[in-house]
C-alpha cells in the first residue's frame, strides 16, 4: 500500500523531463531513472494493476521517498541520469561493476617529448587517450605490446639531450634514447605519430611506412637502423596477424554482446578497425536479475560510452536499445558525426556478432569459474551445500543429469561429474533416448537414470567409474524432475543416494520431503557451485543434441537418393558436415568422396 507521503509526492510529480531517485527509509538510494515525463514514468511503478518484475516489486516496497530533478531534455537527463549512477552505485540500477575509474592509454601531445602511459583520469589537456580498458592487467598487456614494436621513451625523467649515459632500455632497442641526445624532436615524434595509428587501427600504413624505412637506411648502408625497422616490422606482422577475423566486416566499429547468469551479465566490446580486431575488453554488468535484454544493452551502452573517449561511427549489438533516438542523439553529440546503431539479422555483421556472443558466453562460464575457484571456497560451497541440504555427508562427488530435445526429436540426455568442486570431463556420459517416444522429458530422465544406476553394485575385472556411487545427484529443473528422479531410483533399491533438483528461473532447489524449496543466496559459494554443476550438464546435453540433430538432418536429406546408402551418407557427413556444405562443393571434390562417383555426385547435386 502507497504511504501518504509518497501518494502526495505523485500527485505533485511534474510532466517535464528529468532524471527521479527513489529512496528507502533512511535515505538511501535505491533507484535512478530518467523519464521524459516524471509524472508518467514514476506513477507507472505504483499504479494499481500494474505487471511490474519481481525485482521491481521489491524495490517499490522499499521505496519511502521521492526525489527527482527537471531538466530541459531527455539528452540532459540522460548525462544527469549516468552522473548520478557512477556517483551512488544505486542496488537496483543495471551498473558496470568497479567503474569508478577505468585505466586509459594517455599519449600527452603538449610534451617536447611525449610518453605513453596508464592514468585513471579524463582531462581536456589536448592529450589522446585511448580505452577505457576493463582492467588495469588489461592496460599494461597493451602497453607492453607497443613497447615491443615501438622505441618510445616510458621514463618520468626531464629530457635536456645531455646525458652522460642512456638507460638499459636503449641499449636494448627499446627507447631511441632522447636523454642523451640520439635521436632528433622529428624522429621520435615520428615513433609516437605510429604509435597513435597503431591504436587506431592503422597498422597496414605504419607497416608500409617502416618498410620505406629500412628500405632507405640499407641504401644507405645503416644497417643498425634498417635492422631496427625489420624488427618493428616483424613485430608488427605477428599482431596484425592475431587482429584477423573470419567475418570480412568494412569500417569502424564496435561489436557488443553480452552472457546474463541471474544478478550479473558478462559483457565482451569487440573494437574493430579497418577490418581487423585491434582489441576486445570484457567488463561486469550488475543488478541484472529480471531484466529485460534492451535494458542490459542500454545500461551498458550509457555507463561504457560516458568514459569512452573514442565513440565509432557504428555499433553492432546483440539486442536492440531502449530510447534509440535520445541515445544516438546523445553519442552523436559526443562524437562530433554520425553514429549508427544496428542489430543485424543476417550476412557478415550478424556473423560478426555472433562470434563476440559465443566469446561472451565463454567468457562468463570462466568468469563463474574464477569466482569459485580456489580451495578454500570450493571447501566452503562443499559444507554449505551438505548443510543446506542435510545431506548425510560432504558432497564430494555430484552427478548432474539433464534431457535435450525439440518435442521429442533426436532426444539426449546428459550426466556430468565434479569431485570435489572440480569437473571430471573423463567420468561425463551421453545417452541417446531409445525407448520414449514422442516428447516426454520425465519418461526420458526416468531412462537415463535406469541406465545409469544398473550399474551401481555390478562387479568388473577392471575398475569401473560406473560403479563409484555419487555423494548428491542433481536434476535440471523443478518439482516434477525431482519426483521423477526419486521414483526411479527407488526402483531400482538406490535409496542410499541423495538426490535434488534445481530449478532455473528462480535458481529453487528442490530436495525430498520438504514441501517449500530451498532458497541460498545469490552470491553464496554453495549456490554457485549447483549453477555450474547444473549449467555443465546443459551444456553437455545440447552440445550432443546439436550433433544428433545435425547428423539426423542431414542423412534425411538424402532419403531416397538411388545408389546412395548408409556408407555414402556417413562418408559425406564425415567430408561435409551439412547440405549446404555440399550445394557448395564442387563436382570434383564430391566425386573424391570414398565410395562416390562423379555419376552419383552429379545426381546427388541435381536432386539438392
Amino acid at each position: 500500500m502507497v504511504s501518504v507521503l509518497i501518494e502526495e509526492q505523485l500527485n505533485r510529480l511534474p510532466e517535464s523531463p528529468g532524471v527521479y531517485l527513489l529512496r528507502d527509509a533512511a535515505g538511501t538510494i535505491l533507484y535512478v531513472g530518467k523519464a521524459a515525463s516524471l509524472r508518467h514514468r514514476v506513477r507507472s511503478y505504483f499504479g494499481a494493476g500494474q505487471k511490474l518484475s519481481p525485482k521491481l516489486l521489491k524495490m517499490v516496497s522499499r521505496v519511502a521517498d521521492i526525489d527527482f530533478y527537471v531538466t530541459s531534455s531527455e539528452q540532459e537527463a540522460l548525462i544527469l541520469e549516468l552522473n548520478l549512477i557512477k556517483r551512488h552505485h544505486p542496488r537496483y540500477n543495471v551498473r558496470l561493476k568497479d567503474d569508478k575509474s577505468f585505466p586509459y592509454l594517455k599519449i600527452n601531445l603538449n610534451e617536447e617529448w611525449p610518453r605513453v602511459h596508464i592514468t585513471r583520469r579524463l582531462e581536456p589537456d589536448g592529450s589522446r587517450y585511448f580505452g577505457p580498458f576493463a582492467s588495469a592487467k588489461s592496460v599494461r598487456q597493451t602497453l607492453r605490446v607497443l613497447k615491443g614494436i615501438f622505441p618510445f621513451r616510458y621514463c618520468t625523467k626531464t629530457i635536456t639531450g645531455t646525458d652522460s649515459r642512456a638507460c638499459l632500455e636503449y641499449h636494448m632497442g627499446r627507447c631511441l634514447g632522447p636523454c642523451i641526445g640520439a635521436v632528433s624532436r622529428d624522429e621520435y615524434a615520428e615513433v609516437i605519430r605510429e604509435v597513435i595509428m597503431f591504436l587506431e587501427g592503422k597498422q597496414d600504413k605504419i607497416v608500409r611506412n617502416l618498410q620505406e624505412k629500412m628500405k632507405r637506411a640499407a641504401e644507405a648502408l645503416d644497417f643498425e637502423k634498417a635492422a631496427l625497422y625489420r624488427d618493428q616490422v616483424q613485430a608488427m606482422d605477428k599482431v596484425v596477424e592475431g587482429q584477423r577475423i573470419a567475418a570480412a566486416v568494412h569500417g569502424e566499429q564496435d561489436v557488443i554482446a553480452f552472457s546474463q547468469d541471474g544478478d550479473q551479465a558478462y559483457v565482451q566490446v569487440f573494437f574493430i578497425r579497418n577490418n581487423k580486431l585491434t582489441g576486445r575488453e570484457s567488463f561486469v554488468m550488475q543488478g541484472t536479475q529480471h531484466e529485460e535484454p534492451r535494458q542490459i544493452m542500454t545500461g551498458f551502452i550509457k555507463q561504457f560510452y560516458s568514459s569512452s573517449p573514442n565513440v565509432p561511427p557504428r555499433l553492432l549489438l546483440q539486442y536492440p536499445v531502449e530510447d534509440m533516438v535520445v541515445l544516438k542523439d546523445w553519442m552523436q553529440g559526443r562524437r562530433g558525426g554520425r553514429v549508427d546503431i544496428q542489430v543485424p539479422r543476417r550476412g557478415q555483421r550478424k556473423q560478426l556478432v555472433d562470434i563476440v556472443v559465443e566469446n561472451a558466453r565463454q567468457g562468463l562460464e570462466q568468469l563463474k569459474i574464477r569466482q569459485i575457484a580456489t580451495p578454500k571456497e570450493l571447501e566452503a560451497a562443499i559444507n554449505e551445500i551438505e548443510k543446506e541440504l542435510n545431506l548425510p555427508r560432504p558432497p564430494l562427488r555430484m552427478e548432474a543429469y539433464d534431457i535435450s530435445d525439440i518435442q521429442g526429436k533426436a532426444a539426449v540426455g546428459s550426466m556430468v561429474v565434479f569431485e570435489k568442486g572440480k569437473s571430471k570431463p573423463a567420468h561425463y556420459r551421453r545417452f541417446r533416448i531409445k525407448t520414449v517416444p514422442g516428447a516426454d522429458d520425465y519418461a526420458m530422465l526416468r531412462e537415463v537414470l535406469r541406465r545409469r544406476f544398473k550399474h551401481l553394485g555390478v562387479e568388473t575385472a577392471t575398475p569401473d567409474t560406473w560403479a563409484i556411487v555419487p555423494d548428491l545427484v542433481l536434476i535440471d529443473g523443478g518439482k516434477g524432475q525431482l519426483n521423477a528422479a526419486q521414483s526411479t531410483m527407488s526402483e531400482l533399491g538406490v535409496i542410499s543416494v541423495p538426490v535434488a533438483s534445481l530449478a532455473k528461473e528462480n535458481e529453487e532447489i528442490y530436495v525430498p520431503q520438504k514441501a517449500k524449496p530451498i532458497l541460498l543466496p545469490r552470491r553464496s559459494p554453495g549456490l554457485k557451485l549447483l549453477q555450474r554443476l547444473r549449467d555443465e550438464a546443459h551444456r553437455f546435453a545440447l552440445g550432443y543434441y546439436h550433433k544428433v540433430h545435425r547428423r539426423e538432418t542431414f542423412i534425411s536429406a538424402f532419403d531416397g537418393i538411388p545408389g546412395i546408402g548408409p556408407k555414402r551418407k556417413r562418408a559425406l557427413l564425415k567430408k561435409f558436415g551439412s547440405v549446404q556444405a555440399i550445394r557448395e562443393a564442387s563436382l570434383a571434390e564430391m566425386a573424391a568422396t570414398s565410395g562416390m562417383t562423379e555419376k552419383l555426385a552429379r545426381k546427388v547435386k541435381e536432386l539438392l
